[in-house]
């Protein structure tokens, strides 16, 4: 008897899949603003950095949960803001949300590595960034939950920046995010 249950199971599991065929979500970064870049007292590095994400769904029938979302920016591959929690998000299927969350406020160590090639970027106008996102997602069909699935997004972004400029800055590319589940 059980075997019958768990087979039944199975094959209904397999067909709302293949109904649903949940997607994954698409995400750009569309906007920019450096409100603090001090990369001149070495190790440390203290940011203030505010991106516009906006986010897709684009499924027809299945909405998503983001549970636990953080969000950093790192340069060469080195966190250069402290990770910060985003409020969960739910999103109806076949829209659209934006995210602009205030990352930095604070200071990270950072490799002499970092804080050289941050001044020479910044000195010659363009530094290329990555804005992460991480965290936990569900897709959800009519009543049917899924589980939870680790999201990793990382979405690489050059932007302009001259040295003592505060606020909003050019994106000068910004290609879909990698969006990984």
């Amino acid at each position: 008897m059980p075997f019958h249950f768990l087979l039944l199971a199975g094959a209904s599991a397999v067909a709302v899949c293949l109904i649903y065929r949940p997607r994954k979500p698409s995400f750009a970064v569309v906007g920019a603003a450096i409100y603090q870049l001090n990369a001149t007292s070495q190790p440390i590095i203290s940011t203030s950095m505010q991106f516009t994400i906006v986010t897709r769904n684009p499924n027809r029938r299945v909405s998503i949960f983001y549970d636990k979302l953080q969000a950093y920016v790192s340069y060469r591959n080195q966190q250069i803001t402290p990770a910060m929690d985003l409020p969960p998000l739910y999103q109806e299927a076949k829209s659209t949300v934006a995210l602009t969350p205030l990352l930095g406020s604070g200071t990270v160590p950072a490799s002499a590595e970092v804080v050289n090639g941050l001044m020479m970027d910044e000195a010659s106008g363009v530094v290329a960034l990555r804005v992460v996102l991480v965290g936990k997602l569900r897709w959800k069909a009519s009543a049917i939950k899924t589980v939870k699935y680790g999201v990793y997004v990382k979405c690489d972004v050059w932007v302009g920046l001259k040295k003592g400029a505060e606020g909003p800055v050019p994106l000068l590319g910004a290609p879909p995010c990698k969006v990984d589940i």
